[in-house]
């Protein structure tokens, strides 16, 4: 029969032992708790700040990536297009010879070096210097154009065919610089998820204080404009204030940094580069102290770029969340260097 006993109950040396391992792991666990506090608001801001930059500069590679996409795309059409046309006149070289055979065969025989042609490649045939002397001069001439052809043919096909292997490549760098920049978007987004909605309206109202509102007077002196190509860019990029900061946006309703600068400039009729790393070599760069209205301004170690808009103002299009606006120079960054156009 089962012995039924009694549960043995824990001694009070066990209890002990227990409570405090208990009060232990509450104890570390609180001092983990304060070992990492929450970050402050401006803590918050600064590492959003770092993550915006790095957005921007991630921005201008996959930029990069997409103006590479579209030039290699246009310049692959090209080129089957020149491929296409040049199998036609090949075509036409050929059937010309054949029109010579023809014709000698009608006339009581073919000559027998036309034989090889027609049976052979021409290249293998013309390095046979002996039978040249058995064609006619306008034989000699159709075949040496048909051998120009198909070795310009096949330089082409490979050119092609080397371009299309850096578009895919292109394509696979344009996927990475794209997931880099909503990697950092995403992690900027967490950062400010982490405060209060209190926090999040003091640092929009902190954000807007700094660069003014979009709508709002600015004085921005009386500076003499770099040029008057220069005056025209500002002009044209102040009739884009308060549009939205889009990633990768060059109009007419977002702008990135670039975006905004390389369409300011195309309605001045001049045609500047895309990206932040390559509008720094449209012009001649100079300090802060020759900024004149209409300079490119470039700023955090070239992430960002804006129009200098006189009185120690930018235009700009600053991040994610922000829109087309003035702000002091003191507030956007570290700055780098002018960029003065020509015109």
């Amino acid at each position: 029969m089962a012995s039924h006993r009694r549960p043995k109950q824990p001694s009070r040396t066990r209890v002990t032992v227990l409570t405090a391992t208990a009060a232990a792991a509450v104890a570390l666990t609180s001092q983990a708790a304060q070992a990492a506090p929450k970050p402050s608001k401006s803590e918050v801001k600064a590492k959003v700040d770092k993550l915006y930059e790095e957005a921007g500069l991630a921005t201008d590679h996959y930029n990069g990536a997409k103006e590479k996409q579209k030039k290699l795309e246009k310049e692959i059409g090209d080129l089957q297009d020149k491929v296409a046309r040049g199998q036609e006149e090949l075509n036409t070289l050929r059937t010309g010879i054949g029109s010579m055979a023809s014709a000698q065969y009608r006339s009581g025989g073919i000559d027998p070096s036309v034989q090889l042609f027609l049976s052979a490649d021409p290249d293998n045939f013309l390095d046979k210097a002996s039978t040249l002397d058995q064609l006619s001069g306008q034989q000699v001439e159709a075949l040496k154009k048909i051998q120009e052809k198909q070795r310009v043919l096949a330089q082409e096909r490979q050119e092609a065919a080397d371009k299309l292997k850096d578009l895919a490549d292109t394509r696979t760098e344009l996927g990475k610089k794209k997931q880099q920049v909503q990697s950092k978007l995403s992690a900027a987004q967490k950062l400010l998820n982490s405060l209060t909605a209190a926090e999040r309206r003091k640092m929009a109202a902190d954000d807007a204080r700094a660069s003014r509102s979009a709508s709002a007077r600015v004085d921005l002196g009386n500076e003499v404009p770099a040029s008057q190509r220069g005056a025209a860019a500002l002009n044209a990029a102040a009739t884009q204030l308060g549009k939205p900061y889009v990633s990768g946006g060059t109009g007419p309703n977002s702008y990135d940094c670039s975006g905004l600068t390389q369409f300011a400039y195309g309605q001045a009729g001049v045609g500047i580069t895309r990206t932040t790393y390559t509008q720094q070599n449209d012009g001649t760069k100079i300090g802060m102290s020759q900024l004149k209205p209409g300079d490119l301004v470039f700023f955090n170690n070239l992430a960002h770029v804006g129009l200098y808009a006189g009185n120690g103002q930018v235009l700009h299009a600053p991040h994610p969340g922000a829109v087309v606006r003035y702000e002091s120079m003191s507030t956007v960054g570290s700055f780098m260097f002018g960029v003065r156009i020509a015109g």
